[in-house]
């Protein structure tokens, strides 16, 4: 089945270590179900130091399960799930909490 949350989309992470935060989703990945989502599940890692960066410790965003997360309603700002709609012979996202059409 196909995600319905995307790239750019603002989400709120619903349980885990992070709940309650909110962030935008900087990349999807539909095949291994998981997003990586701004600020959200970050981890230190230790690197070296290589031409491009010195090296030390840096905090980076690791990916989450998309059933972790939630789309935030653009009426509200509540947590929504999603829904779709044809539109003028084309799908698009609806918010089911307010019905509002989400993206572009």
């Amino acid at each position: 089945m196909a995600m319905k949350i995307k790239k750019g989309d603002q989400v709120i992470v619903i349980t885990g270590r992070d709940k309650g935060k909110t962030g935008e989703v900087i990349k999807a990945m539909p095949k291994e179900n998981k997003v990586v989502v701004q600020g959200i599940n970050l981890v230190k890692r230790h690197t070296k130091p290589t031409q491009e960066s010195a090296g030390g410790i840096i905090s980076k965003e690791t990916p989450i399960h998309v059933s972790n997360v939630a789309l935030i309603d653009p009426k509200s700002g509540k947590a929504t799930r999603v829904g779709i709609k044809i539109e003028n012979d084309q799908k698009v996202r609806v918010a089911k909490r307010s019905g509002e059409v989400i993206g572009k």
